[in-house]
């Protein structure tokens, strides 16, 4: 019985997820109500207070939704000694393919997610403190290979990679992107990114030898 119960639940937050998807991208996120959610998803209004108190809840669902695709992705392809590049491309290559099946809910998507509302700020901290703990371990890993510089803090390791996908899903919403060419740009990026986090060499460069 309690796992019929479990995957009705499941059921039931998925529809409202995707009502929000589809309400969201036609009307806007201020003028989709609660109760047009809750006819939208074929369920009452006070159901959909079970799962989330506000709209912002449900964007935060996806969140994390997100994280949770990151997790299973990481443990699917668990070598944690695969190039740091494969490994950052096929991250935000999954995160990517997942906001972008709906061009308008991936703009409202990124907006709360990249420039979250004051209201929404302890939620979106939270997510990203997990975010952290996921993707941390791995660039730790690149490090200890020599893939990235040791003196270059986790955090704005982090950044550059993030920055440079945002970069990707603008070019894409812009239209200078197109979705069959992400991967090669994004993973073009990366690896611009990653030989400029590369250590430094230890003795001397040529230039410099030509200098004594």
């Amino acid at each position: 019985m309690a796992g019929i119960r479990e995957t009705k639940k499941k059921e039931t937050r998925q529809a409202i997820m995707q009502a929000a998807v589809t309400l969201f991208s036609e009307k806007g996120f201020e003028k989709t109500s609660i109760e047009e959610l809750a006819k939208a998803a074929g369920i009452g209004k006070g159901t959909i207070y079970g799962y989330f108190q506000t709209k912002s809840d449900i964007l935060h669902a996806f969140c994390e939704d997100e994280l949770e695709s990151l997790h299973e992705e990481l443990t699917t392809n668990a070598d944690r000694e695969i190039p740091i590049l494969q490994q950052m491309v096929s991250i935000y290559m999954s995160e990517f393919r997942q906001i972008t099946q709906n061009r308008e809910f991936a703009r409202l998507f990124m907006q709360q997610t990249a420039f979250p509302r004051d209201v929404d700020l302890e939620k979106h901290l939270a997510n990203e403190d997990n975010y952290f703990k996921l993707l941390f371990p791995l660039l730790e890993k690149a490090q200890e290979r020599g893939e990235l510089r040791r003196d270059v803090d986790l955090l704005y390791i982090t950044g550059h990679f993030y920055g440079l996908y945002l970069l990707l899903v603008s070019a894409w919403f812009s239209g200078r992107v197109q979705t069959e060419e992400a991967e090669t740009a994004l993973e073009t990026l990366f690896r611009q990114a990653i030989e400029g986090l590369q250590p430094r060499p230890e003795h001397t460069s040529n230039e410099g030898k030509a200098h004594e």
